[in-house]
């Protein structure tokens, strides 16, 4: 079935992921924002993030979160299609979830249908899954320093 995140503060790589992840992003707008940390922090995006967030942001906004390290707020996220929807403040993030999350309900699709649906629409993101390559940096790094 649907899912959807209601972030009410800030969503900072591992966290703008794990919200992206979800069928329905709404944000609180009077505070925090979403933002890729790893250029900042010297770090390289895994694959499979870059594969999760083309299959969930369109270009130029990727290139922006990617390759500036753009700190977007809600309403930019929602001008940009980055997120559902933008809210006042984090009850009423809360509150309009639980709303869609009821009127989504009401639908009352065949969750089988959905899910079959969603591998479809993500298939691209689902093998890059199979292979993360920070374990197998971590792991090599293993070798290596047994190895000395």
């Amino acid at each position: 079935m649907p899912t959807l995140a209601a972030v009410t503060g800030h969503a900072s790589s591992g966290g703008f992921i794990l919200a992206q992840a979800h069928d329905y992003v709404l944000m609180r707008k009077d505070r925090g924002f979403l933002y890729m940390s790893e250029l900042d922090i010297n770090l390289v995006v895994p694959d499979w993030f870059v594969k999760l967030l083309k299959s969930k942001i369109g270009s130029p906004a990727l290139r922006d979160v990617v390759l500036r390290a753009e700190k977007v707020t809600a309403e930019a996220a929602v001008a940009r299609g980055i997120i559902y929807s933008a809210h006042n403040s984090a009850e009423e993030t809360v509150k309009a979830a639980i709303g869609l999350a009821e009127a989504l309900v009401m639908r009352n699709w065949d969750g089988h249908v959905y899910g079959r649906n969603r591998k479809v629409l993500f298939g691209d993101v689902l093998p890059a899954l199979d292979f993360d390559e920070t374990v197998e940096d971590v792991a090599h790094a293993n070798v290596v320093s047994s190895k000395l």
